[in-house]
């Protein structure tokens, strides 16, 4: 299968390019650092912006299916790649006739979402870092999955909880909309969206993933991904 990988030189991106290639699907990376990707059998770079439409539309022709793992750091200020980005590639899909789009958001949009037995996840980080210091990422998710949701393509929203590095692909488990739990690695994440490509179980629905047989520090989490990690994700 042609795939798109966008964001594909983010943490989740090179796992989700290395996964495509492993699984024999044909990847195409889209970045705007083309010089970060090594060259490899079956893989093509596309230097682009995701904010320009035309850049989009050029990376997208010729496609199957679009992987979106864009992203930023939490942060106060106004943030509108996850909807710009997203807006930009839902146009050119229908440009060019392509119906796959599976595309990262977060656990945190659905209100529900409380992982059984975190106390101080529930009562302290999440109303202090997700609701407050990553209040405009959240508010831009919510636009984006309402763009999504309205393309009338195949899509698959999906929904990480917190994200975290770890080497290899574990048991991850899945769920509609929201599942009960805390963390969810890169590589379980990745592992999840390559196999969506070929399996229509969450076509047109919000797919949860978690991690739950290895489990990363929350204060050191939080450090990371909200505070210490610069480059998207």
């Amino acid at each position: 299968m042609r795939t798109v990988v966008f964001g594909a030189t983010g943490p989740t991106g090179r796992r989700l390019t290395d996964q495509a290639l492993a699984a024999g699907h044909e990847v195409t990376a889209v970045t705007r650092r083309p010089g970060a990707i090594e060259p490899r059998p079956g893989l093509t770079v596309a230097t682009a912006d995701v904010a320009d439409p035309g850049a989009v539309e050029r990376a997208v022709a010729g496609s199957d299916a679009v992987l979106s793992s864009l992203g930023v750091p939490l942060s106060p200020k106004p943030i509108a790649v996850y909807s710009r980005g997203n807006a930009n590639i839902v146009a050119a899909m229908h440009r060019h006739g392509t119906k796959r789009l599976i595309t990262i958001s977060s656990s945190v949009m659905d209100p529900t979402w409380r992982p059984t037995g975190e106390f101080f996840f529930n009562n302290v980080m999440d109303p202090l870092v997700n609701r407050r210091f990553g209040r405009t990422a959240h508010e831009d998710m919510r636009r984006m999955e309402a763009i999504v949701r309205d393309s009338g393509l195949d899509w698959t929203i999906v929904r990480p909880s917190g994200l975290f590095d770890h080497p290899t692909v574990t048991a991850y488990q899945l769920a509609e909309n929201v599942a009960d739990g805390l963390f969810t690695s890169r590589t379980d994440l990745a592992a999840s969206m390559v196999a969506q490509l070929t399996d229509d179980r969450y076509v047109r629905r919000a797919m949860a993933v978690i991690t739950t047989e290895v489990r990363p520090s929350i204060v050191g989490l939080i450090w990371r991904e909200a505070v210490a990690r610069k480059k998207p994700r």
